[in-house]
């Protein structure tokens, strides 16, 4: 991407304090220490009224983790994450059930647009592959069908648009749902590439319950030495996590996809009328200590295993990365990036 993002800063002069972010009773502290009256004009907005925020970023770039942390800061009950590729993972199943698949079928039909025929919309879910994307307008009816089920919330929409044709679309997507007063913005997010290629291969997922963390960068609180290396425990099913097929590979394989998504970042810079905001992953090492705290930094986790003890031994340190500029960078924890993202919004907003 030739532009780079703007840094933000999240370090305040006047608090010493240091927070755990990886506890939640110091993270909310966290949130509360800097950035109380911004959350609060947040809540007050949330309470009475609604936006969307279009996610844009490379796949692994922390969109989901952004928008999560940010309705449970700010109001878990009026704020939603709402994942494209979430929803057409739950609507291929819900078709492999007769009378699910009559209901989404019958309401397909009642509000879909397009030249897709809703009597094919089982045949393209059996052929779908995560390499093509969906047809626009069966994206754009299943949006539909999902917002229309629940109570008006602020929408954080995860996957969509996901081309240069759904990005034309998606500047009257509020009319559309029926938020036509309301205000939208892009939530650009830039995360270098190798940055996204540890977070892919250092993966590991629980086989039972699907949850994933990161030996790397966020294991879990248990680590066992077995047949020459270190495995994560997970904490709720206190089984081995493994590592997801094709995980070793990094971003190799979606190499391509990443190069359209940051030509999509390009293409909504152009865009007027519509706010933007602007999240920033890596800072580089040269001027990190001006702009964030130590601990708003992620650590890198490396472990050994002392024989004599029998024991696995934790060490940390911070995780440096080359940025897309061949700079040396640290890579943010999601607070941070987090609490860009609340400053930003009330100033978006006029709050």
């Amino acid at each position: 991407m030739n532009m780079e993002f703007p840094y933000f800063k999240t370090k305040l002069e006047n608090l010493k304090k240091e927070f755990d972010l990886f506890d939640n009773v110091q993270l909310r502290e966290y949130f509360e220490a800097k950035a109380k009256k911004e959350i609060e004009k947040l809540k007050d907005f949330v309470r009475e009224r609604s936006f969307i925020a279009y996610l844009i970023g490379k796949k692994n770039s922390g969109k989901g983790t952004y928008a999560k942390m940010f309705a449970e800061i700010v109001d878990p009950q009026k704020v939603e994450h709402l994942s494209v590729g979430d929803l057409v993972r739950k609507t291929e199943e819900d078709l492999k059930d007769e009378k699910k698949k009559k209901e989404i079928l019958k309401e397909f039909s009642k509000i879909h647009r397009g030249f897709t025929k809703p009597e094919l919309l089982e045949e393209i879910f059996e052929k779908r592959s995560t390499q093509t994307l969906f047809p626009t307008d069966v994206i754009l009816t299943l949006l539909k069908m999902e917002i229309g089920k629940k109570e008006k919330k602020t929408l954080f929409i995860d996957g969509f648009p996901r081309d240069l044709d759904q990005l034309s679309l998606c500047l009257f997507f509020r009319e559309l749902i029926g938020y036509r007063e309301d205000p939208d913005v892009f939530v650009l997010i830039e995360t270098p590439n190798s940055v996204i290629e540890e977070r892919i291969k250092w993966r590991r997922v629980c086989p039972i319950c699907q949850t994933s963390r990161n030996l790397k960068l966020l294991p879990t609180s248990k680590v066992v030495f077995e047949d020459g290396q270190f495995h994560l425990i997970c904490e709720k099913c206190n089984v081995k996590m493994v590592e997801k097929e094709g995980d070793q590979l990094g971003i190799e394989p979606i190499k391509e996809r990443l190069k359209k998504e940051e030509e999509m970042v390009e293409k909504i810079l152009q865009i007027s009328g519509v706010p933007k905001i602007f999240l920033k992953n890596g800072i580089e090492v040269s001027v990190a200590k001006d702009y964030v705290d130590e601990y708003e930094i992620t650590p890198e986790f490396e472990f050994e295993y002392d024989e004599k003890e029998r024991k696995v031994i934790v060490k940390k340190k911070p995780f440096v990365v080359k940025d897309d500029f061949n700079r040396d960078v640290y890579s943010l924890l999601a607070p941070p990036v987090v609490l860009c993202l609340i400053k930003q919004l009330v100033d978006v907003l006029n709050l």
